[in-house]
């Protein structure tokens, strides 16, 4: 898989494709010395840094996860149905492509409609989540209290529904990938001294018109950030592998705010780097700006 092109197959909230230089940087040299053979992300999302760190190293096991089952179906189907994948997709696009705006507007909530109701891990469910990723508003994902799709239509002019050439790069990445589905404390067994864990979790949100934490129909709130930060320290005391989390940084609205940094106290075990960042999504135009996130590591 070295030097693999592979990007991302849908824009997910929080991915990380602005951010991989400083995620580079920050690597454990541990990687470049191949003294680490496992690669594990608990919270997989668009893949962005799964894709990046594949391209540059060799792994002898890698672990990704998510508890979005529908996101993580059309990453297994990627992987072993992509030409079935490919041809749904295909028709989807073209029949979109070939309608008016009002005709595409129409097109789009039935589709939505039929993706709700789709029996889970069909490839039809799985080329609708891409279809609808690509057709709907700002590319976000978001589901209601019942888990029911309800973003609107996004009416862009010419969206890329199908990147073939891309699905077959990310389906040839994934080859050798173990895909799981579930809390991201599944992941344990599969972490030793020689594994590198990325966690790229729902971000704790700067204030209630930046919360993009509806993934799945429960939040990731902060007794849920408080788990994750214990689970973090677990992996790190009883596996001592090479840790690195990715988060928001509350001072960028509160200079007070210091729940992370009581939570992974800096000291000999773990290290709060603040780096700077660009905003991937915002509802409002204007709040797209440069601000500070957490990169937290224990190495």
């Amino acid at each position: 898989m070295n030097n693999y092109a592979a990007k991302p197959f849908v824009k997910w909230a929080g991915g990380k494709r602005q951010l991989l230089p400083v995620i580079n940087k920050h690597l454990p040299k541990e990687l470049k010395e191949k003294k680490i053979n496992k690669y594990v992300e608990p919270f997989v999302g668009g893949g962005a840094v799964l894709f990046d760190i594949v391209s540059k190293f060799e792994f002898e096991q890698i672990i990704i996860n998510d508890c979005n089952k529908d996101l993580m179906n059309v990453y297994k189907h990627i992987k072993n149905n992509k030409n079935e994948l490919i041809n749904e997709l295909q028709k989807l696009s073209d029949e979109y492509l070939s309608l008016d705006l009002d005709g595409r507007k129409d097109y789009y909530y039935k589709a939505r409609d039929l993706f709700n109701a789709e029996d889970p891990g069909t490839i039809l469910k799985s080329a609708l989540f891409i279809f609808l990723n690509k057709t709907c508003y700002n590319g976000l994902y978001r589901v209601n209290s019942s888990g029911k799709f309800n973003v609107p239509h996004g009416q862009y002019k010419n969206p890329t529904i199908l990147d073939k050439n891309n699905i077959l790069k990310v389906s040839e990445a994934l080859s050798n990938v173990t895909i799981l589905c579930g809390d991201f404390t599944i992941v344990e067994e599969y972490v030793d001294e020689k594994t590198f864990v990325y966690f790229d979790p729902p971000y704790r949100p700067l204030n209630s018109t930046s919360n993009f934490t509806s993934y799945v129909e429960n939040d990731f709130d902060d007794n849920e950030q408080i788990r994750l930060a214990n689970f973090f320290k677990h992996l790190h005391n009883e596996k001592h592998a090479k840790l690195m989390l990715s988060n928001s940084d509350p001072k960028n609205v509160d200079e007070n705010d210091n729940f992370f940094d009581k939570l992974y106290k800096q000291g000999n075990d773990f290290t709060i780097k603040r780096v700077e960042a660009k905003r991937a999504i915002n509802s409002k135009g204007n709040g797209r700006g440069k601000i500070t996130e957490l990169l937290i590591i224990n190495y």
